[in-house]
């Protein structure tokens, strides 16, 4: 593999890590799971909760709204691996989230990502969403809605 090569595939990724986080926050599911191979994996052990497959990714984000009041994710940039048509990665988060019953987190976390590469660019074919650090204390600060936000 070229070195040209290896650089377009590490910015690729991390773009594709970008568009993840962006298409959580803009609470665009269709556009999240399209990022993921059609039998992709999703793991949160935290939640006992496994997603197999893009349609289960989106249904588990189509269920947000109706849980989360707000959320902000902070991606930053962590490791890739290259390996021909496949890589793997961890990516570090760190997230405020406010439920709709008043509850709050406040958490930092690893994203261990496997990748492959599809005539579509790269996509996920398995994100393990790890927890480092969890503060369920009641956010002092609040969001103000969007215009437009039906609520």
């Amino acid at each position: 593999m070229s070195d040209l090569r290896a650089i377009a595939d590490r910015v690729e990724i991390e773009a594709l890590r970008g568009e993840f986080t962006d298409a959580a926050m803009m609470r665009d599911y269709d556009r999240g799971a399209s990022l993921f191979t059609r039998d992709a994996v999703v793991r949160m052990p935290h939640l006992n909760a496994e997603l197999a497959g893009q349609e289960e990714i989106r249904a588990w984000g189509e269920q947000v709204p109706a849980l989360v009041d707000y959320f902000v994710q902070t991606t930053h940039p962590g490791t890739i691996r290259l390996d021909g048509d496949t890589a793997s990665g961890r990516a570090y988060l760190q997230e405020l989230i406010r439920l709709r019953d008043g509850s709050s987190h406040l958490n930092y976390a690893i994203y261990h990502d496997r990748y492959q590469r599809t005539g579509d660019g790269w996509k996920f074919t398995e994100r393990v969403y790890e927890i480092r650090y969890l503060d369920t204390t009641p956010l002092a600060g609040s969001a103000p809605h969007a215009a437009g936000d039906a609520r």
